[in-house]
């Protein structure tokens, strides 16, 4: 099954897949551009669904804003699946004295394994657990985590470790945030050791280095490669990334790509008075893919692949 925040989800009916955005995200290193608002996020997933899409990934974890029952609010009204994370990010989304720093890695695992089975609460901060607009729990479905540019700190080390723990005792899928694609063989080797298969794994960002090389390297250890920086032409263009994904499909990495738009910026999210928004992916990148790789392989990407990262392995 895959576990949504209204439910677990028969994978065959999952549909097209955005694996990467943010509903809701507050951080110390965002400031000004909160994701915050109820009705915003709302209308910006439904500018989603109406781009083509019907589920989407939001990878927002513990201690970042996150609001479950305003995610399921928005899930129920919008027909948007929602896959919600749990975890923690990269060390520096947290201030020296965030309590998560307190925490070892078994003391992070029950608090992921807690949000899997039994539901997150209304707030990383209060006890209360948020439920569904039927009274249900809202349950995560992703474990997450991230490290920093080519460096993994000992906060993060322990996140990972603790989402390895959690893994195993749940069969829930990874997502680990990388910063520029940097560090990717070295989070694979770290989970392999507390006992992840890298198969369970998506390497988020990793079109931020657009190397076709590298990326069938990752797909040769079975990893998942998530491409998620369109609309990025500051650091790399869109025509950049349609030509990696041709490259990578062209050397057989087809089955082990992911895409998403990871927008997560209130100044780019139109409902919030900014650009491009989250239809830009369905709408304006997903067409140029498919005139490059075909709709066959794009529907691959979206709808088969997506399902199969997501699915939960028996633990």
């Amino acid at each position: 099954m895959i576990r949504s925040v209204l439910g677990d989800v028969d994978p065959a009916t999952l549909g097209l897949v955005d694996y990467h955005e943010h509903l809701f995200q507050v951080s110390p290193l965002l400031l000004g551009d909160e994701l915050n608002d109820e009705a915003a996020s709302g209308s910006e997933a439904r500018l989603l669904r109406a781009s083509g899409f019907d589920a989407m990934v939001d990878a927002t974890p513990i201690g970042l804003g996150r609001n479950p029952e305003a995610v399921a609010r928005i899930s129920a009204s919008s027909g948007l699946t929602v896959i919600a994370a749990t975890g923690a990010h990269r060390d520096a989304h947290y201030s020296a004295d965030h309590w998560l720093r307190q925490l070892d890695a078994g003391s992070r695992a029950a608090l992921f394994l807690a949000d899997l089975h039994d539901g997150m609460p209304i707030r990383d901060d209060q006890p209360t657990r948020a439920v569904t607009p039927t009274g249900d729990p809202v349950r995560a479905g992703l474990l997450k985590a991230g490290i920093g540019y080519w460096s993994i700190s000992p906060f993060e080390r322990q996140t990972l470790e603790a989402v390895a723990l959690a893994h195993a005792a749940s069969g829930a899928p990874i997502m680990v945030h990388l910063e520029y694609c940097t560090a990717a063989h070295e989070v694979l080797d770290l989970l392999e050791g507390f006992g992840v298969a890298p198969q369970r794994v998506v390497l988020a960002h990793a079109d931020r280095d657009p190397n076709p090389a590298l990326h069938l390297e990752l797909v040769a250890r079975d990893a998942w490669l998530g491409y998620d920086g369109i609309a990025r032409p500051r650091t790399r263009s869109d025509a950049e990334l349609l030509t990696l994904t041709e490259a990578v499909v062209a050397g057989g990495g087809l089955n082990r790509l992911l895409i998403g738009g990871d927008v997560a910026r209130r100044s780019r999210y139109v409902s919030y008075g900014g650009m491009p928004g989250l239809a830009y992916l369905g709408n304006r990148y997903l067409p140029a893919l498919r005139a490059r790789i075909g709709n066959q392989q794009v529907e691959r990407i979206l709808r088969t692949n997506a399902a199969q990262f997501l699915t939960w392995t028996p633990a």
